[in-house]
């Protein structure tokens, strides 16, 4: 099990950038595949699923992203820091949400499949 805290969010104008980070302690980082999801207003009180954002691997190589960010966001991490990150440029108003990152022994696209999870950080955009 890793505790994960993420830091970096914030209020930001459509356009803007953002970067979120992750720091992880109480596991071995390395051996864990890293994911930021998010959830926008309202969505957790329908029951939905947290949105996928972006993966990496374990060493950091294969980085894999939703649609809706892809060309925009930047996944990344620094296994000698036990910290990842999410570097969001270009912004916009359906951005908005709180951001998790999670940690998996398998990853995928699904929240299901992530064990560990942070307690999310705000990202508001406004247009």
């Amino acid at each position: 099990q890793v505790q994960l805290v993420e830091s970096g969010g914030g209020l930001v104008q459509a356009g803007g950038s953002l970067r979120l980070s992750c720091a992880a302690s109480g596991g071995t980082f390395s051996t864990y595949i890293m994911g930021w999801f998010r959830q926008a207003p309202g969505k957790e009180r329908e029951g939905k699923e947290r949105e996928f954002v972006a993966r990496i691997s374990r060493g950091g190589v294969i980085t894999s992203y939703a649609a809706s960010v892809k060309g925009r966001f930047t996944i990344s991490r620094d296994n000698a820091k036990n910290t990842t990150y999410l570097q969001m440029n270009n912004l916009k108003f359906e951005d908005n949400a709180v951001y998790y990152c999670a940690a998996s022994g398998v990853g995928g696209t699904r929240a299901s499949a992530y064990d560990d999870w942070g307690q999310g950080t705000q990202v508001t955009v406004s247009s």
